[in-house]
């Protein structure tokens, strides 16, 4: 398992990293030699179980060790690991500019999980999709699997700015035309909303029957609220401007965030979404664990 002070994995080290295709490679190699095996198992077929030998099976399939071991015919049954489509969405909203403590904002740490998540994705033969939704405009770059296509889409990726708010409902429409049978949609927003929104679209994703998983981006600076003083806060999306006692209204805020945090993981499992939620300090290995269990 990889090291949470990996030099591959730790977000400030990669923010150092301007070119993004190298920034992917380094992410899922560094990986893959943590997890000490290849993501890929040869020939489309992953090992799944043993049963017992029936008249008419091939014999070619019969694991021979199993029977020196237990004196009975065994048959090796292997699984189709099939290429599916994942589209990747990705919430350009200027509340996605906020920085953390390191430097980092939740749209450069979503950049980062995107194309590390888009090259293991087409290595193992999957079609990437690219989605990203503000304000002004709705990026679509339809799903291919081929070595060009990922170039695009590392190219929009690196283009992606954050501005104005989440766009409304006629907008996303668009996201749910041409669903694909086999699809994965991954989902990365920090769930800021005007009027719920976002809430309406993983809704109505979650409807189609596809896999979905929810990508929920934070700082650390906002789950802890580790501010001193009297500050100054400005709403990203809006302008809004609100003076706070920082001391007077830690425990406060701390209880009513971990309260929504909690009703927001009920309510994604409710609706069969898998939610997974990541702070932008965190090595980034979870999300490669979290994609690869969602699509087998």
């Amino acid at each position: 398992m990889i090291q949470q002070d990996s030099k591959f994995i730790d977000p400030k080290v990669l923010a150092s990293i301007q070119d993004l295709p190298l920034l992917a490679r380094t992410v899922v190699e560094g990986f893959r030699a943590g997890q000490h095996q290849s993501l890929r198992r040869g020939a489309g077929l992953e090992f799944s179980q043993y049963r017992s030998y029936q008249p008419g099976d091939d014999l070619r399939q019969l694991d021979w060790k199993m029977f020196a071991r237990s004196d009975r015919y065994y048959i090796r049954e292997a699984e189709v690991d099939t290429n599916i489509t994942v589209r990747f969405m990705v919430d350009a909203s200027a509340s996605m500019a906020h920085e953390d403590v390191n430097g980092i904002s939740k749209l450069e740490y979503a950049r980062f999980l995107v194309a590390a998540l888009a090259y293991l994705a087409t290595t193992q033969g999957d079609a990437v999709g690219l989605y990203v939704l503000h304000e002004a405009q709705l990026t679509n770059l339809t799903p291919r699997a081929d070595n060009l296509h990922l170039q695009r889409f590392w190219h929009q990726l690196a283009e992606i700015k954050p501005q104005g708010r989440f766009p409304q409902g006629q907008t996303t429409d668009r996201l749910l035309a041409d669903r694909r049978q086999k699809e994965l949609t991954v989902f990365l927003t920090d769930l800021y909303e005007q009027e719920e929104e976002i809430t309406q679209l993983l809704a109505r994703l979650g409807a189609q029957g596809h896999e979905l998983l929810l990508f929920h981006l934070m700082g650390r600076n906002e789950l802890d609220f580790a501010y001193q003083g009297t500050l100054t806060f400005e709403d990203l999306e809006t302008g809004q401007t609100l003076q706070v006692s920082t001391e007077a209204e830690r425990q406060s805020y701390q209880n009513g965030l971990q309260a929504w945090l909690q009703e927001t993981e009920r309510a994604m499992r409710q609706r069969q979404i898998a939610y997974e939620r990541f702070v932008t300090d965190e090595p980034l290995d979870k999300a490669l664990r979290a994609f690869l269990q969602k699509r087998r």
